[in-house]
């Protein structure tokens, strides 16, 4: 498969677990499944293959921005790096539902937040942390 194949399958993927996180919270197979162990698992299984055939001897690095700048110019490292973004902010996702579960913050707040987890990562989670602060006052 090519980087772009596989970049779409993630895609689909990761927007299948994220619609079933929003819309079926509640159920244990969502949250303690799909989006705790299966995709972020099959997520984190294509990252360190990509990885460990693709990093090392590859160009650039971490120590500088121009670094990894020249390291995500390899199309398999920016898919790496793309899978790494899916799984962690899917596994932010489904914290953000739990909790507010076990918190009793209701699913129609942490929708957006979720949202914003897809699409902002950090921007979601902070968002999720505003909402559930002002829930407990």
């Amino acid at each position: 498969m090519t980087p772009d194949q596989i970049f779409s399958l993630a895609n689909l993927l990761a927007a299948l677990a994220w619609l079933l996180l929003i819309t079926l919270p509640r159920r244990p197979w969502v949250t303690r499944t799909v989006t705790r162990v299966a995709v972020p698992g099959l997520f984190a299984a294509a990252y360190v293959a990509i990885a460990a055939l693709t990093f090392f001897g590859s160009a650039g690095g971490f120590s500088t921005l121009d670094g990894v700048a020249r390291l995500f110019e390899n199309r398999w490292l920016l898919l790496a790096g793309w899978l790494h973004y899916l799984a962690f902010d899917l596994l932010i996702g489904r914290w953000e539902v739990v909790d507010a579960q076990q918190r009793g913050v209701p699913h129609w707040l942490v929708v957006p937040c979720l949202f914003l987890t897809l699409m902002f990562g950090p921007a979601g989670w902070l968002l999720y942390r505003i909402v559930r602060a002002a829930r407990s006052t």
